[in-house]
């Protein structure tokens, strides 16, 4: 393993999100595969050490020649005993004073038994232990649990004290002549997940276990072996609290510049720091924050500047009452009861000063679903006229059809503006086939020339995040009509709104584009981190097989190029092996990884056994990175050479 070479470019992998993770198990592989540390021929050779664990039985070393110098192949529970579990009565749990810890697999969890067990939240007495048929474990057996989904989280816990465990767990007691904490090093490497049977309630068998193959290093090495990996893990530690100081840091100063730029009553300040968005977001997950910092900016008037020509709102909201009361005369709209006065006490944040405050049900028409019966609903047949449900909102696609004539009051044409009163309360223009209004749900339409419907569609989100708020604290959350009909909405002149709606439009795009660099920025590093990953030998191991279980073939190492690099190529930082192929559905990834960690120009045999791409997707993927212009060529067919731009 190149490690000086893999650190020194690690900083570049700070926003790969599993980048420390991933060089973890990146040194457990290489160190139970014989890559990690050099072997010494001076050292006794492991099958001395087998053979003095075993009783000196005979152990097969057919197999030993592949294995690096002096270790032997053997199978897992050769290497020790097992510990097993028994029953735990809750009649005897409770105890937190006696010589003998019982550790349940939630112990594991436990603060300080991160790796060794050192609390328990119940203990056993020797009177306990005959009672209960509990088994005592000695000082140093590592223990795992054996059934259910904590299979998956692979921990891995040492006994710091004489132990019962219990029947969910299941431990080796390895033999003294190991060194434990190289066997703790095994044991981490190894995914049980591979091996556990059943599908409800996954469980592991002592029987396949035991027979898993491990390859088992000189004493010696066992020692090397683990202060390297005590060495290389202090430094995944350092970088990863540097990684997440750093994360942390670049979260609070972006919440905080939004935060105050929402809060800051003068718009210049806002317009600023909208210029400032590529350099304030560096990473995917702050982008739904930007984006609803955008639209808090819109509803506060802090996103366009105001032009004192533009026609006031109060003169705006005199000519909707109008409009209004004109087609309820002409019976296109249902008359309601009056709604209560404005109080300007009670609006949520300030606007501006010719702006005005009004109520949902001032400014729009409300239509409430009806509850259809579901005697006529179709599915399969799609007899009938599509109803919408509010799952159905912002999906567009629904999946459920009413049988019958429908009124034509709860017909939902595209574009209309839907809202979900109950469960999940959200709000979209319906952009899917001509639908049925179903019950809990409301359509919300704009009085003509009044209101644009992408600005009703912020005022109504905005509102959201109020109702949501007051019933945070029920079961289900229901928007009732005083809530619906009574929220305050911003109303800003109508030239206005248009100038608003155009400017969100313009940073929403800039959104998408800032999204979808920092995704191909993901995806480099991700390539990146691939290679890095590779340029040790064998980097990857096989993963372990059980005895009966045949071995993987051998891949047949790729043929070298018969042409001569150019003398401005860089050579592979080591000779890879045969290799299994990479993801082949991102072989751009990987070469583009390769390419950044290797400045200078390939040729396109060097680029495949580095980057681990199989021939047949090499001449898409290099097509694909010569149009984006991520990579250029020199030269023509055998002759060519690529690089990174």
């Amino acid at each position: 393993m190149n490690a000086a070479l893999l650190l020194a470019h690690f900083h570049r992998l700070g926003g790969t999100p599993d980048a420390v993770p991933r060089l973890r198990r990146f040194v457990l592989d290489l160190a139970v595969i014989g890559k990690l540390v050099e072997q010494d021929p001076k050292d006794e050779p492991a099958i001395e050490l087998h053979n003095r664990i075993i009783g000196g039985s005979a152990v097969d070393t057919s197999k030993n020649r592949e294995l690096p110098n002096g270790w032997c192949l053997t199978s897992l529970i050769s290497l020790g005993s097992w510990a097993i579990g028994n029953g735990f009565p809750k009649s005897e749990q409770g105890e937190s004073n006696g010589p003998f810890h019982f550790v349940k697999v939630s112990d594991m969890n436990l603060p300080g038994n991160e790796k060794y067990i050192r609390s328990t939240n119940n203990t056993i007495d020797e009177v306990a232990v005959p009672r209960i048929k509990a088994r005592i474990h000695p000082v140093g057996t590592i223990i795992f649990p054996k059934i259910g989904g904590a299979i998956a989280t692979n921990k891995r816990r040492i006994l710091t004290k004489q132990s019962a465990i219990d029947n969910n767990c299941l431990g080796i007691t390895f033999s003294d002549e190991l060194n434990l904490e190289w066997a703790y090093v095994l044991l981490t490497s190894l995914d049980f997940t591979q091996y556990q049977v059943g599908t409800a309630v996954p469980a592991l068998q002592q029987s396949v276990l035991g027979e898993i193959q491990v390859r088992l290093p000189p004493l010696p090495e066992q020692h090397r072996i683990v202060a390297k990996v005590d060495e290389l893990m202090a430094v995944c530690d350092r970088l990863e609290a540097a990684q997440q100081q750093r994360e942390s840091h670049r979260t609070r100063l972006t919440a905080a510049t939004w935060q105050q730029l929402v809060a800051d009553p003068e718009p210049q300040a806002a317009r600023f720091a909208l210029k400032q968005l590529p350099a304030l977001t560096t990473r995917k997950e702050q982008i739904p924050a930007l984006r609803q910092a955008i639209l808090d900016l819109a509803v506060r008037g802090k996103l366009v500047q105001q032009d004192e020509k533009d026609e006031p709102a109060s003169v705006l909201l005199e000519r909707i009452a109008k409009e209004k009361e004109r087609l309820v005369k002409a019976g296109k709209y249902r008359r309601r009861r009056a709604l209560p006065e404005i109080n300007n006490e009670l609006s949520p944040f300030q606007i501006p000063h010719h702006w005005a405050w009004s109520m949902l049900g001032a400014v729009t028409t409300i239509t409430q679903g009806f509850a259809f019966s579901s005697g006529d609903f179709t599915r399969a047949s799609k007899e009938g006229m599509p109803l919408i449900k509010i799952s159905n909102i912002g999906s567009n696609s629904p999946d459920v059809y009413v049988r019958g004539e429908p009124d034509s009051e709860y017909v939902v044409q595209p574009g209309e503006l839907l809202l979900g009163l109950s469960g999940s309360i959200k709000c979209a223009i319906w952009n899917g086939p001509p639908a049925l209004l179903n019950q809990r749900i409301a359509r919300i339409t704009p009085v003509p020339n009044g209101f644009h419907k992408q600005w009703l569609l912020y005022c109504v989100k905005k509102a959201i995040a109020v109702w949501i708020e007051e019933t945070s604290k029920l079961t289900v959350q229901n928007v009732k009509d005083a809530q619906l009909y009574q929220a305050y909405v911003p109303v800003p002149p109508l030239a206005e709104q248009h100038r608003i709606v155009a400017k969100v439009d313009e940073l929403m795009a800039l959104c998408d584009r800032l999204e979808a660099a920092l995704e191909k920025g993901e995806t480099a590093k991700a390539g990146m981190l691939e290679a890095l990953l590779h340029l040790g030998p064998a980097a990857t191991p096989t993963p372990p097989q059980v005895r009966q279980k045949p071995a993987a073939p051998t891949a047949k190492p790729r043929k070298k190029a018969t042409y001569p690099e150019p003398a401005e190529a860089l050579p592979l930082a080591a000779e890879p092996e045969a290799r299994k192929a990479g993801d082949p559905s991102k072989p751009e990834q990987a070469i583009l990884g390769f390419l950044q960690v290797h400045p200078g120009w390939h040729g396109k045999s060097a680029i495949l056994q580095g980057s681990v791409v199989a021939t047949n997707r090499w001449n898409a993927a290099i097509k694909s990175l010569l149009e984006s212009g991520a990579v250029v060529r020199q030269g023509e067919k055998k002759g060519a050479r690529y690089r990174i731009v």
